[in-house]
This record gives structure tokens, sequence and C-alpha cells, in this order.
């Protein structure tokens, strides 16, 4: 575990970086950790037996040294590598996670706020998504292998939030969610429908099952080749195309645009952009169905230049939205937001289910090729995701827009 390189490789091995050595900075790690760890209702143990926390989820650090120089060293970042390491390890990582999740703004006392900059990691402008870096960006999380997200969706392939009314299983609340978006847009037979991030699919067939045409559009290879496998399957090949194409490519006019959980992956740079493109695609009097995951506004401007470990490692380039952002971009972009709901508790739980699904498929894992590395690190993926929704700091809406012009 010396390389640099951070990427999952074509034989599925996940290269690691060795702890960097810094004494000072893991001593100053380790002092605010156990700050912070002491009045949380966790318990954290070491392996001297020493124990801190209120009572609650286990954190076990195994390596100390390692866990707090890579903390000292990478902040969020580090924390992430140090499980994918194995330097700490929990039997419920979600519900461990969430207590931290829930004080994310004040974990570091505010006195040293201000060193933030000294401290996180810059975005790489390497990562910036003009439609050359989003290519990029898309290839290393969406092309890792269809079989790899088989092993934890349900049977529609869904890789967003489900919508969950009791007596459903996943597979029922992503279709629920589905036609919560649909109907936001208005989709109906006869419709003509953008959808902007294909997915693997279920969204373009539910929406041709209404007896609307589809043009969906990715810039994912994989994804593009096994949703035209599913659409074909589905009988829908007469009425669903699937595009590789950036969406500021797109051309058209549409009743519906539709955009599930895609926003996340544009970029604080080129929200306008995207917001404009949406508009120029609506046909008059057409709607549009947007789902997205947001952050508290106060925490996107203190964090929208760093650098954290779900970008470096699974959303390249990825940053989320706030609602006030959202707001701000549809009013400039000539759209008015009618209608809302928010599913964050429903993302908790749909989070929870891929992480089980995940957990009981490591066999299947490992056949194709992913190592141990891998393996915790999307466990933590996962676990990291379940938390944000599960304390809130987390949300995911869906808005329903129309054109103000």
């Amino acid at each position: 575990m010396t390389t640099e390189t951070t990427e999952t490789t074509g034989t599925g091995r996940t290269a690691l970086p060795a702890p960097p050595s810094s004494p000072f900075r893991a001593w100053v790690a380790e002092r605010l950790f156990r700050h912070a760890a002491r009045d949380l209702p966790v318990t954290v143990s070491f392996p001297d037996g020493a124990t801190i926390g209120r009572g609650g989820p286990q954190l076990r650090v195994v390596r100390p040294s390692a866990f707090f120089h890579r903390l000292g060293t990478q902040a969020n970042i580090g924390f992430g590598e140090a499980h994918m390491a194995g330097d700490w390890c929990s039997p419920d990582p979600a519900a461990v996670l969430t207590p931290f999740a829930a004080r994310m703004a004040t974990l570091v006392p505010a006195p040293l706020q201000a060193f933030r900059r000294w401290v996180d990691a810059r975005r790489p402008a390497t990562e910036l998504n003009t439609p050359d870096g989003a290519l990029e960006n898309v290839h290393r999380h969406y092309d890792l292998s269809n079989e790899l997200f088989e092993t934890f969706l349900d049977e529609s392939m869904t890789y967003s939030a489900a919508w969950f009314e009791p007596g459903d299983d996943l597979a029922a609340a992503q279709l629920r969610k589905i036609d919560g978006i649909l109907d936001y847009a208005g989709v109906a037979a006869g419709s003509r429908v953008l959808e902007i991030g294909t997915g693997w699919g279920a969204l373009a067939i539910r929406a041709a099952l209404r007896g609307a045409t589809v043009t969906s559009l990715t810039i994912s290879v994989a994804q593009k080749k096994l949703a035209e496998e599913r659409v074909a399957a589905a009988g829908l090949a007469d009425r669903v195309t699937v595009e590789l194409l950036d969406y500021r490519a797109a051309t058209g006019t549409y009743d519906a645009v539709v955009s599930v959980e895609m926003i996340e992956a544009v970029g604080a740079e080129f929200w306008p952009e995207y917001f404009a493109t949406l508009a120029r695609l609506l046909a008059p009097g057409g709607r549009i169905g947007l789902q997205a995951i947001t952050m508290p506004h106060d925490r996107l401007l203190a964090t929208r230049h760093s650098h954290n470990w779900i970008q470096k490692y699974i959303f390249p380039g990825g940053l989320l939205p706030s609602v006030p952002v959202i707001e701000e971009q549809a009013a400039q972009a000539g759209l008015s937001i009618e209608r809302r709901r928010g599913l964050g508790p429903h993302y908790a739980r749909t989070l929870a289910q891929w992480r089980t699904r995940f957990g009981t498929a490591r066999d299947r894992v490992a056949a194709l090729g992913f190592d141990e590395v891998f393996e915790r690190l999307w466990e933590f993926y996962l676990a990291y995701s379940e938390a944000g929704f599960r304390s809130r700091y987390l949300d995911v809406w869906q808005f329903g827009l129309r054109s103000t012009g």
C-alpha cells in the first residue's frame, strides 16, 4: 500500500496511499477526535482497552498511529482511507457515523475552522465537468461494472432514492419514485420526453409504458449498453432512444424534461448552463421533473472548493447543491418551482437496503475481481451516505418546474 494511485484498476485491485507521516498533525487530529467523540452517543475503543464516547454504536480503532496520521494530514479523505485500509472498523458503520454527520458543522471547534484552507484538500482542476472532464468523471464510477451494480440494486436497476409506502419492497418503492417524478413532469400518452441521465433505463421504460416517446441521454458506455438491452427486452425499442450525448449538446423541444440525481455531477461552474439547457429544451407549456440530493446551504458555502473522500473515490467532480441554489438557478433560467416533495428519510432506507444487499454479495463482488480494499471502500461509501440522510445533514427533493415565459 505505497502507491499514490487511488483508482480501481481493470483487475479490480484498489490502490491505496500509505499513511503520510506528520507527527504534529497526527497529535492535533487525535486531540480533536477525542474531544469530538467524548460527547457523542458512540463507543470508540482502542487496542489498549481504553474507550471514549457516551455509549452507543461501536467504532474500533485498530491501528491508532495510522488512523491519526491519515486523519491529521487528510481530514475527511483520511478518515475514509483509514476505513479502506482497515485502520478502523465498526459492526454498523452507518449507525456509528450518524452522530458524527449530525454534528458535521461543529466537530471542529469554531476557532480552528479558519485553518480549513490549510487542512482540506483542494478540488483538482482535472475533475472540472467540462464535456471531456465529465466523460472521464462518469467513466470512473458508472463504467466500473454493470455486474457490480447488479449486486446491490433491485431488479429495476434504479440508482437513486426510492419512495416507500407501507408494504413496499425496494423495487415497488423505486417505481413509486419514478412515477412521482414523471407525474411532476406531466408525462402521459403522446408526450415527447427528454431524460438527462439514463441510469440503466428504468425511468425511460416507465415513461414509455405510459405511451410517451423518450430520448434518454447518458455519457456512460456501460449504462447505454445495458439500458438498450433492457429497453429491447421490454419491447419498447420503438419508443425509447438512448443516446451517448452530453446534456449540453442536446437539441430539440420536449413536452417533458426529467433528470433524476444527475445535477450532483454537474459542478457549480456549470449549474447556470444546466438550468439554461433545461429551459431551452422545454416546449411551451411543458414541465420539468428534477430530483436532487441537497446539502445545507451554509455547508455548501464552506466546503464548495474542498475535495472530500466521496469526490476522490466515488463521484469525481461531484458537488451537491443546496435548495437555495436550485431555487436561484431555476429563477435565473426563467423557471419556476411549482411543486416539491422531500424524500430524505426514504433515501436512508434505500441506502440501508443497498448496503445489506452489497454485504451479502461479497463473494460475487470478489468473483468480479474486486479486492477487499474496494469492498471496504464501497461499504464506507454506502454507510457514509446513509448516515448523511439519517442525520438529516443530507436531503433529497423532487421538484416540479415550469417555464415562467
